[in-house]
């Protein structure tokens, strides 16, 4: 049998067009954005589309980073980031020659402002070996649909994210081998494991967004998000090899984060510099010695993270593209109540009621009345959980579905549930349940909650008062003409606090079965 995907938590996303600008106002594309239209023209560049000396500072110049010490690398970023998402072309055709020729001898000109090269900075003959002029991409930054750029936002983080997986070039340039060939196990980077790590920290983040939604609006600590990657689950205290571990991670996961940041994908508030050492050659989070040096300690110097809505809609496209279930609040809404009522008991709340309010939202009242309550009826395993769902997404309904509510209240299966939410909504001229049908619902309802909770403590104080209610519960109850009389009894024995009642429910369901 093919093996089942991984499903997430559903999420809720922005709009197409939020999204958009969200992308449009992260700082890297942006960026990239403005040197694509300064580029517009033609501007001579060298090989493989790098800027020369002197475009570079033009292009610092033009985005503002003059006085910033990373002014060169931001811009030579946004760069690479405009040729890789076809922002930019570079042309390095013969036909181009002649322009590249002419726009060289232009830039050399204006290199110092002056008209002349600064000195030792002239460029070689055969500096300029290629055109870049604006690509078709950049038409569609202005022409296309929210669509169009957020494809072209996620092509520039797809590279951005690759490079932030890669071994840093220092590293890389020190373990050259002396015949010229890289030795990946000399600098300890496997390119699959960096990536695989990676991808599950931002699946860790996109995980906590998708369960709760109001956590996941403050960032997370960096030596918990490291933590969660790297110490096992049983493990009850770390060893210090483990947090050994975790600092390596923290010191690793920052410069990584420092590369994303500027995409929109996180926000992110970098470790403290002052708290990196160097220990043999490597980087360490210097970590208090105590836990009351802990407490006194600014956590947020460790660093804090957090996705975007933007790195959410990014982390769900490339778990899509890799067979993983990621669903978005919104994908039910066209489909059938059987499929919704299914689905809502494993959404987070949150997420559950704005699923139900866009599926609502595609039907009148009466209509979706009508479809709920068809779908929640049945004595198969699932059908108590169906209908408490139904339940729960009717009370959402207002009093427009009243004539769907009326036709099933002599319906054994829905009667009950129709008559709780007529009185819900101040309806009058509902005519008084019967016993069997008030029991018969009280098991419903205890069935579903055992089917979503097990035995919890919201159970327990649920038990307990229906017991205390009536004296006579059990002797009733085990009559319910119900699939689920039985385990409903039976947890009623484990759950109930009071050893005679327990003996009670366990005697009731005991006789349930035999009736059965």
């Amino acid at each position: 049998m093919p093996e089942e995907r991984p499903t997430m938590p559903p999420v809720r996303l922005r709009t197409d067009a939020e999204l958009a600008r969200d992308a449009l106002a992260a700082p890297l594309l942006a960026r990239a954005v403005r040197l694509a239209r300064w580029a517009e023209p033609g501007k001579p560049v060298a090989s493989g589309g790098v800027l020369p000396e002197g475009e570079l500072r033009a292009a610092i110049e033009l985005l503002g980073l003059a006085g910033d010490e990373d002014g060169p690398e931001h811009t030579a970023q946004a760069w690479q980031l405009a040729v890789d998402t076809g922002l930019v072309e570079i042309d390095e055709s013969e036909e181009a020659s002649g322009a590249e020729a002419a726009t060289g001898a232009e830039a050399a000109t204006r290199a110092d402002g002056e008209g002349d090269w600064a000195d030792g900075e002239a460029p070689l003959g055969d500096e300029f070996s290629a055109l870049a002029i604006s690509g078709e991409e950049l038409r569609l930054i202005t022409e296309g649909g929210p669509r169009d750029i957020l494809d072209i936002w996620l092509d520039g983080f797809e590279t951005v994210l690759a490079d932030a997986a890669a071994p840093d070039l220092g590293d890389i340039a020190a373990q050259i081998s002396e015949g010229g060939e890289l030795d990946l196990d000399a600098i300890d980077w496997n390119p699959e494991e960096e990536a695989e790590f990676l991808d599950g920290v931002l699946g860790n983040l996109y995980l906590l967004t998708a369960l709760d939604e109001e956590a996941a609006a403050a960032s997370v600590p960096l030596p918990a998000l490291a933590a969660s990657m790297i110490v096992p689950e049983d493990m009850d205290e770390p060893t210090d090899d483990i947090l050994e571990e975790v600092s390596e991670a923290m010191v690793r996961l920052d410069d990584q984060f420092r590369l994303l940041a500027p995409t929109g994908l996180i926000d992110y508030q970098p470790v403290d510099e002052a708290l990196i050492q160097e220990v043999d050659g490597e980087g360490r989070i210097q970590e208090p010695e105590t836990a009351e040096e802990l407490e006194d300690e600014d956590v947020s110097r460790y660093g804090m993270v957090r996705l975007t809505p933007l790195g959410v809609y990014a982390v769900r496209a490339r778990m899509i593209e890799a067979g993983i279930d990621a669903p978005a609040v919104g994908d039910l809404a066209d489909k059938g109540a059987d499929i919704l009522l299914d689905a809502l008991p494993s959404h987070p709340e949150p997420a559950a009621q704005a699923e139900a309010e866009q599926w609502l939202a595609r039907r009148t009242p009466e209509e979706a009345a009508r479809e709920l309550l068809a779908a929640a009826r049945g004595d198969d395993e699932g059908a108590p959980l169906r209908r408490l769902t139904c339940q729960q997404t009717l009370s959402l309904v207002g009093t427009e579905a009243e004539p769907a509510l009326r036709e099933v209240l002599d319906d054994r299966h829905l009667g009950g549930l129709a008559r709780v939410w007529l009185a819900e909504h101040g309806v009058t001229g509902v005519p008084e349940p019967s016993e069997a049908m008030v029991f018969w619902l009280t098991v419903d309802t205890l069935a579903a909650q055992l089917a979503t909770e097990g035995d919890s403590a919201e159970l327990r104080d649920l038990v307990r008062g229906l017991v205390d209610q009536s004296g006579s519960f059990f002797d009733s109850a085990w009559r319910v003409d119900h699939p689920a009389t039985a385990e409903v009894l039976e947890a009623m024995g484990r759950l109930h606090p009071d050893k005679q009642a327990a003996k009670e429910a366990r005697k009731a369901a005991f006789k349930a079965r035999s009736r059965a």
